[in-house]
């Protein structure tokens, strides 16, 4: 998918999954387990071991209708690297002018992290598609109603600190989306092979993130 593409999807499903393991076997069913609920934005982070092989793997397997995007990357020559082995999109933690720019050139979704009104505004006018507001447990979900008073334009996600409990808060302030890890990825129930309780808890937040007020 295109730029455009991939940011019409992920406005429209409301979440992003950030996973983290090593075990690409797991990785595959807890994939399938949470697109079955509704999510299907897979972001594999590159501080996982072999994180670009993974991504490749994950790209050629992956069903049609779910994304794979790599997260945490922090300059352009990673941003290259992850599209090369299949990435849909990029996310980092903060912003690197040449990461975005690079992205742009590639027609790939970016979201680049950022906690400051100036930080933001610097990391959308430099090309995001969404920023990133990183780490969002420290700011919470009136953060995002204070930010869209004076930015309605600009699109934001919470990282860090979302739940399925206050998934919808963040979207109700605000946010356009949410990046979402342990809170959805129950390691007990991927421990036990239990990808029911993985696919409750993805149709649990994709129904809250879709209902009315």
């Amino acid at each position: 998918m295109n730029r455009d593409e991939v940011l019409t999807f992920i406005l429209e499903t409301k979440v992003i999954a950030v996973i983290r393991m090593t075990d690409t076997e797991k990785l595959f069913r807890v994939t399938e387990a949470i697109r079955q609920g509704g999510v299907k934005a897979i972001e594999i982070t590159m501080t996982v071991p072999n994180a670009l092989g993974i991504i490749k793997s994950m790209a050629q397997k992956k069903s049609p209708d779910v994304l794979i995007g790599a997260g945490t990357v922090l300059d352009a020559e990673t941003a290259v690297a992850a599209v090369q082995a299949g990435a849909d999109f990029l996310v980092s933690p903060i912003t690197n002018f040449d990461m975005i720019k690079a992205c742009r050139k590639l027609d790939k979704f970016v979201a680049p992290g950022a906690l400051t009104p100036t930080e933001i505004v610097a990391a959308w006018k430099s090309g995001a598609d969404v920023v990133k507001v990183f780490p969002a447990t420290s700011v919470g979900p009136k953060y995002f109603k204070d930010l869209k008073g004076p930015l309605p334009q600009i699109r934001l996600m919470p990282t860090g600190g979302v739940s399925i409990e206050n998934a919808k808060d963040f979207i109700d302030s605000g946010a356009c989306c949410v990046a979402i890890g342990t809170a959805l990825l129950d390691k007990k129930a991927i421990a036990e092979n239990d990808w029911d309780v993985l696919t409750q808890k993805a149709r649990q937040l994709v129904e809250s993130l879709t209902s009315g007020p």
